[in-house]
C-alpha cells in the first residue's frame, strides 16, 4: 500500500498560502506571497531536496494547486530538477470538475473513496504539495500517513491555513525534527488516530 505524505511550508500562525512568490496564489486578496525565501539556508534546502528529489513519488493535489502548477511547471526547462520530476510523473487531482488545462499524465479523482482506492494500489508514495483543502479531509478519513511541516518564524495574519475548517481532533507523533540557522523548524509527524480524552487539571 502506498503512503500519502504531505510536505508544507507554514507561518507561525498556520498560514500556508503562496509561500513561493507574490503571484503564486492571490485568492482572497492575499498579498504577502513569497514569504519563505528570506529564511532559506542549507538545512531548509536539504530537507526540501530529501522529498522533492529523493525517492520516486506521484503527486496528489487539490484543484487550486493543480491549476497553479499546470500553468507553471510545463513551461519550466527540463534541466530544472523539480520540473524533471513533476512534469512526467502522475498527478492525481481531487476535484469534481474536468482538468483544464490538461497537464501531462494528470488524473481526476472524484472523492475520498477514489483516493482510498488509489492508495491501496501498488506504486510509489503520493506526495501532497500545497492543497490546503486536502489536509482536513485526509486526516479525518485516516488517509494521511506522514506530514513534513516547515514552520517559518513569521506571522502573516491572513491566508489559507494548513488545518482550516473541518479539521478533526487528532493526535500525531513527532518522528523527526531539525532547526535551520534562520529559525525554521522542520518537523515530521505521523498521525496516531483520535486525540486522547481531555482531562481537567488536578
Amino acid at each position: 500500500m502506498r503512503r500519502i505524505v504531505g510536505a508544507v511550508y507554514v507561518s507561525l500562525d498556520g498560514v500556508m498560502q503562496a509561500p513561493g512568490g507574490p503571484e503564486e496564489d492571490t485568492s482572497g486578496g492575499f498579498s504577502l506571497g513569497g514569504w519563505i525565501w528570506t529564511y532559506s539556508d542549507d538545512t531548509t534546502r536539504e530537507v526540501v531536496r530529501s522529498y522533492l528529489l529523493g525517492p520516486s513519488y506521484e503527486l496528489l493535489l487539490g484543484r487550486r494547486t493543480y491549476d497553479i502548477f499546470a500553468a507553471y511547471w510545463p513551461q519550466v526547462p527540463p534541466d530544472n530538477p523539480i520540473a524533471a520530476r513533476f512534469n512526467p510523473t502522475a498527478k492525481y487531482v481531487l476535484t469534481s470538475r474536468d482538468l483544464s488545462p490538461p497537464w501531462h499524465n494528470s488524473h481526476r479523482l472524484s472523492g475520498l473513496e477514489a483516493v482510498r482506492a488509489l492508495k491501496a494500489t501498488p506504486g510509489p508514495d503520493l506526495l501532497v504539495q500545497g492543497s490546503s483543502t486536502l489536509y482536513p479531509q485526509l486526516l479525518g478519513a485516516g488517509l494521511l500517513d506522514r506530514l513534513i511541516v516547515q514552520i517559518f518564524p513569521v506571522t502573516l495574519g491572513q491566508g489559507k491555513r494548513l488545518f482550516g475548517q473541518g479539521t478533526p481532533p487528532a493526535s500525531l507523533k513527532l518522528v523527526n525534527s531539525v532547526a535551520s540557522s534562520t529559525g525554521v523548524l522542520m518537523a515530521t509527524y505521523e498521525p496516531m488516530g483520535q486525540m486522547p480524552p481531555v482531562s481537567s487539571f488536578s
